[in-house]
């Protein structure tokens, strides 16, 4: 598992120690080892990926890679060809990248990154897996607890948010399945709605006020993008824009048939343990 310490990793981790899985966590710190253990993994692995640093070892001998590169890394591409060339070198049979929807987007050069690492990852692993999830109810879970759902971008665009456990369940299924299934699958939740609607469901779901509003984006710099670097500030400002243009909308059909349940609702979500 490439990226084990994150909040991305450690539901993966989750998803495949419930299903009997060994993990190997490939982290970046020894300091992270301690949340990927927590998360289930049985080994930890220190690797660097912008040098390749450790993953020769990290990859060997095990029977499939899950790559989940850092958000909004500069260098995803070069990442995605060290840790494919590892794994290709290794022998290792199955290869899963963890990518975004929609990566052929112009309009967010993070995403267009990820739509490259993906072009990388099949010349090396033409079966590849390939998981392009919309974004993350658990973004949101905090904000809307708190009562205020403040965001850089549009109110009144449209979101299909899908709940993070399953789409680490939807991984950890395919990463396990007797015969591989390679592919390209987009993971988007059930619901279509707004961060208006989203805080509207959340104050009758929780039964207090949630407000939605909408932040300047100098605040934003300001407050929460102050402490990224400028590559990092300027990938999601881009975002915003797109968001603030179309929101970002999957097809949630193929989450529905992978998962062996009904997909986690926003509400659901909310009230979760």
């Amino acid at each position: 598992m490439i990226g084990a310490a994150g909040k991305t990793g450690r539901a993966v981790t989750r998803a495949l120690a419930a299903r009997g899985v060994d993990v190997r966590a490939a982290v970046r710190s020894a300091g992270a080892e301690d949340r990927a253990h927590r998360a289930g993994a049985g080994s930890v692995a220190v690797v660097d990926l912008e040098t390749g640093a450790g993953l020769g070892a990290a990859v060997d001998g095990v029977d499939a890679v899950y790559h989940l590169a850092p958000n909004v890394h500069p260098d995803e591409v070069g990442i995605a060809r060290r840790v494919a060339t590892a794994a290709a070198g290794a022998g290792v049979a199955r290869f899963a990248f963890h990518s975004v929807l929609h990566p052929d987007d112009a309009s967010m050069p993070h995403h267009v990154r990820k739509g490259r690492a993906e072009a990388v990852v099949r010349e090396l692993h033409p079966e590849a897996l390939v998981l392009r999830p919309a974004a993350y109810h658990q973004n949101l879970l905090d904000a809307a607890r708190a009562g205020r759902i403040a965001v850089p971008y549009s109110l009144d665009t449209p979101f299909t948010n899908v709940d993070l456990d399953d789409v680490a369940e939807v991984a950890a299924l395919l990463l396990t399945e007797p015969v591989w299934r390679t592919g390209t699958f987009e993971l988007a939740g059930p619901e279509r709605l707004t961060v208006r609607q989203l805080a509207d469901v959340a104050a009758r779901t929780l039964g207090h006020p949630v407000v939605a509003e909408r932040v300047a984006l100098d605040a934003w710099r300001a407050g929460p993008g102050a402490a990224l670097a400028a590559s990092a500030r300027a990938d999601l400002e881009a975002m915003f824009a797109a968001y603030d243009r179309d929101g970002l909308v999957g097809d949630p059909t193929p989450l529905g048939r992978l998962l062996p349940h009904a997909p986690r609702t926003w509400s659901a979500a909310l009230t979760a343990g």
